[in-house]
């Protein structure tokens, strides 16, 4: 790491990449907050875990207080009602900018996510400059929060790596996730490189670990230094051998049955 950091907050610290996380983050700091909603199996004695609700304003200004990078992995991660999405993500991103903002802390790394572009044919190959074509209400979330980091940035000064993060498991479930899996190191070495970079400005990358027919370019994310490891490649045979969705439109965009209308839809 070329930047040292003394407190690093990590939201989300409960939820399934959070708990990867609050493991394998703790090189990059001297001290690693742990936040989130409910305290996660597996937290050690003495470990910095704070439970907060996102948006709750106060409750998110005292989080921040004495931080001096931020991890935002917390909020909703799957498509929900726009009542809860609003709260949890679009509130809470909000409440957690403008915490940062009062105290000082000028780096965070953003979890948005690739159903900010869900609607994109398949046969596209995406950059940061793609128009956005969110998905769902959850997609909708995130698109909200890049454009919230980018005003950040231009009012206040506040670097944020947009993480458009594919599907994040250990390994490809079906042949949808050969394009856009990013495996667990990958993952924790793309957080580590936006963390380090020197400059990092408002960048948007993909979280995307190496394939044989990519879907998204980073070219312009190239100063983060982001060099993903891993392949979905050898995970080929076993992800063709499980159910796969009827053709239609969750094989023919890229968000897959992130696209379909679902029990949230308004009646």
């Amino acid at each position: 790491m070329s930047r040292a950091y003394q407190r690093l907050l990590l939201t989300g610290a409960a939820g399934n990449l959070g708990r990867v996380l609050s493991v394998s983050l703790r090189p990059f700091a001297a001290n690693l907050r742990l936040s989130d909603l409910i305290l996660p199996v597996g937290v050690e004695a003495g470990d910095d875990f704070v439970v907060c609700d996102l948006a709750d304003k106060a409750a998110v200004d005292q989080l921040v207080r004495g931080c001096d990078a931020i991890v935002h992995m917390g909020g909703i991660s799957t498509e929900h009602s726009f009542e809860e999405v609003l709260e949890a993500n679009i509130r809470g991103t909000f409440n957690l900018y403008e915490a940062a903002r009062r105290h000082g802390v000028t780096r965070v790394v953003f979890a948005s996510s690739n159903h900010v572009m869900g609607f994109h044919e398949r046969s596209t190959t995406l950059d940061a400059h793609s128009p956005r074509r969110p998905d769902g209400y959850y997609g909708l979330s995130k698109s909200f929060g890049e454009d919230l980091a980018r005003f950040y940035f231009d009012r206040y000064g506040i670097e944020t790596a947009c993480l458009r993060i594919g599907s994040a498991y250990a390994s490809p479930r079906d042949e949808r996730m050969l394009h856009t899996w990013l495996s667990f190191d990958d993952l924790t070495e793309l957080i580590r490189a936006s963390l380090a970079a020197e400059q990092l400005g408002h960048t948007v990358i993909y979280g995307v670990s190496q394939s044989m027919e990519p879907w998204w370019d980073n070219q312009f994310a190239a100063h983060v230094g982001f060099e993903p490891k891993d392949s979905s490649e050898p995970f080929r045979a076993s992800a063709l051998a499980q159910p796969q969705l009827p053709q239609g439109p969750a094989t023919h965009f890229q968000g897959g049955s992130f696209v379909l209308a679902g029990p949230f839809e308004p009646a």
